[in-house]
């Protein structure tokens, strides 16, 4: 089954063709990674996929019903959750405080942090977020303001933010820039103890040990426009990746 359908997809940036024609289809609970170079047009796609962004063509349809028009925080209680290239999360709040936040919001529709003692003691969401902080292996620091983790704490701690809300599609963009080998290991043992819970997942990636660490399918993108596509063999073998992607080095 296909979960997310892209047909067409064109954005411009002035004299920039950001996207070009793009088509892609995502299959429910596989992991598809979108690779290529810098200014590729990776992060711009995902955009389009939150709404951040709108296509000036083409189509976005998750679960059969069309993304465009859609506010970013419908398209999220539609079950979209996306992680940044760099963590966003609450630097002077408590991990347990951060994974309640996006429960919240995602149940109510939306949150004013200035309402936060009204809810904080809501027992449903606080032992569900707990129970989310053992997932990513957090619980320990639950009372950990979230400032002081390592990075790659912190990107955990974001994907705990996600998981609350109980996506059926999580978008993750760089989730391993800038963390250390070690960290990076982590993050994939993470994503695959993810993928026990039948989330898809696309991530967009550079270091290709991840992505070939995770990836069911491989598309790429060069220019704005999907130059390739297949599994992860087909893909280290395909030429024109080869020199879009690495200058005619092997992947």
């Amino acid at each position: 089954m296909k979960i997310l359908q892209v047909s067409d997809v064109n954005k411009r940036f002035g004299g920039l063709q950001a996207l070009n024609n793009v088509n892609l289809e995502i299959e429910e609970g596989a992991v598809h990674a979108i690779i290529g170079p810098n200014g590729a047009g990776k992060s711009t796609l995902l955009n389009c996929f939150v709404g951040r962004l709108v296509p000036d063509t083409g189509t976005v349809m998750f679960n059969g019903t069309s993304l465009l028009g859609i506010k970013p925080h419908e398209i999220n209680q539609a079950g979209v959750s996306r992680v940044f290239q760099t963590p966003e999360i609450f630097e002077e709040m408590t991990l347990l405080e951060n994974i309640m936040i996006p429960a919240f919001a995602h149940r109510d529709g939306s949150f004013r942090i200035n309402a936060w003692a009204s809810v904080a003691g809501d027992t449903e969401i606080r032992e569900k977020a707990e129970h989310i902080l053992e997932d990513v292996d957090l619980i320990e620091k639950k009372d950990v303001i979230a400032g002081s983790l390592s990075r790659g704490d912190k990107r955990r701690l974001e994907m705990a933010m996600c998981l609350v809300q109980d996506p059926k599609l999580l978008l993750l963009d760089e989730p391993t820039a800038g963390m250390s080998r070690a960290d990076t290991n982590n993050t994939i043992d993470l994503l695959k103890k993810i993928g026990e819970r039948r989330i898809t997942k696309i991530v967009i990636e550079h270091d290709m040990h991840v992505v070939f660490s995770l990836a069911h399918k491989i598309s790429v993108l060069a220019q704005g426009t999907v130059i390739a596509e297949g599994l992860p063999d087909d893909i280290k073998g395909d030429p024109r990746v080869q020199e879009a992607y690495l200058g005619g080095a092997h992947l």
